[in-house]
């Protein structure tokens, strides 16, 4: 494992939102591809940030001023990754001009391709994080997400 770089463990197909898609346009995107998350570039293809289900639910809990139990956002994903990946409505009660630019966060955290496995553990512990982003020379060439993550050590 000491050998092992990020190179090693990346997932090279990123998929990527952009700053100005709706927050509904979001949900659907994360519903449609799986996935809780993702970067956020700008219309230049610039990489400004990353966009959760977390940012998603944060939003919502703000705008309706409080907590108020579980929310429909993580039922329909489970509902999706566990009930034999039924087609399940997925349906948000956001603000129609609320854009991904909105919620998103604008910290990035990036490791490059020659990075070990041990730092970019510490990095994802150490920020609370679940995804990091692998680039070279600026431009992100993969993600590394605590599922990948998991698999590696699983696979040793």
């Amino acid at each position: 494992m000491k050998n092992l770089t990020a190179k090693h463990v990346m997932n090279p197909d990123v998929l990527v939102a952009e700053s100005n898609w709706s927050v509904n346009h979001l949900a659907e995107f994360f519903m449609e591809n799986c996935i809780s998350g993702a970067p956020v570039q700008s219309n230049a293809g610039i990489l400004i940030g990353v966009v959760s289900l977390t940012d998603i639910v944060n939003h919502e809990i703000q705008t309706a001023g409080g907590w108020q139990g579980p929310h429909d956002y993580y039922l329909h994903v489970l509902e999706r990754q566990y009930v034999n990946r039924e087609n399940v409505a997925f349906q948000i009660e956001a603000e129609p001009d609320v854009m991904v630019r909105d919620i998103m966060t604008p910290t990035i955290f990036q490791v490059s391709e020659n990075t070990t496995v041990q730092r970019v553990a510490d990095v994802m512990i150490k920020n609370h994080i679940h995804r990091v982003f692998v680039t070279n020379k600026d431009k992100i060439v993969g993600i590394i997400s605590t599922p990948d993550m998991l698999k590696t050590i699983r696979d040793m």
